[in-house]
């Protein structure tokens, strides 16, 4: 075997070795949300005309419906984290986190229903609450409205389905990876597309840059509420690494 299958080999051993407790960490993080969603509806519910309150309920429902174990559950939260959405940019509509957790919950509710006709129509609305929010604050939650449009354009069906786009979608990503470049899904988003284009060359630089910047995001991005997250990451990186070398074996990645 060569040293390039080896090496190959050896992410997928990682990879497997990470499965193994995904189950166990997913219904800890589950539980965690859970308690952080009944804490932000409570704070809520105490001053629904709170700014603050409102966006951080969104955003807590949302995080909740990521971890949701059905469809039902998923929408029903992202219903929550929609209403309050919605009151709240109705009442100030240049609150940027408003309408980010606006279009958060939306894609979650789009998600759970989908494939319908009903999931595609909620894409325009997602599109246009995170554009908003892009030109409120193109740099809140380390450029999420930016690499969210990135992502939706790079998930979505093209036209005339939905408004999914390569050019779009790579244009979007770029500039979250330029916005917040300390930011580890930043790149990852940005070198799973490259990798799924074919673009082999530009997705080994993007897993070199995020090689680069790993050592200092895991110092500061800490503690438990990044837990999930740095999951999440450590399992896309050896994947992404895995897949760049497959594409181009005896490169350095």
């Amino acid at each position: 075997m060569t040293k390039t299958k080896l090496a190959v080999a050896g992410l997928f051993l990682c990879m497997a070795a990470s499965l193994c407790t995904a189950d166990a960490s997913k219904k800890i993080y589950a539980v965690r949300a859970e308690k952080a969603f009944l804490a932000a509806q409570t704070q809520f519910q105490s001053a629904t005309n709170n700014t603050t309150n409102a966006w951080q309920f969104a955003r807590a429902c949302f995080d909740f419906a990521e971890l949701a174990t059905n469809a039902t559950q998923r929408a029903d939260l992202a219903r929550l984290g929609i209403a309050a959405g919605r009151q709240l940019v109705a009442r100030e509509p240049k609150s940027a986190p408003g309408h980010y957790y606006f279009a958060m919950n939306y894609g979650e509710l789009a998600d759970a229903e989908a494939p319908s006709l009903a999931a595609y129509k909620l894409v325009h609305e997602v599109e246009r609450e995170f554009k908003t929010a892009a030109e409120l604050d193109e740099h809140f939650d380390f450029a999420g409205p930016v690499r969210n449009l990135g992502e939706l354009y790079f998930q979505a069906p093209g036209w005339p389905l939905s408004v999914g786009g390569k050019r779009k979608a790579r244009d979007w990503l770029e500039r979250a990876a330029a916005l917040a470049p300390d930011y580890p899904e930043n790149f990852l988003n940005l070198a799973e597309a490259q990798l799924k284009w074919r673009q082999t060359a530009e997705a080994l630089k993007t897993l070199q840059k995020l090689d680069a910047l790993w050592p200092a995001a895991q110092t500061n991005l800490a503690g438990v509420a990044w837990e999930s997250s740095w999951d999440d990451w450590r399992g896309r990186r050896l994947a992404a690494k895995a897949e760049a070398a497959r594409l181009a074996p005896g490169k350095k990645n």
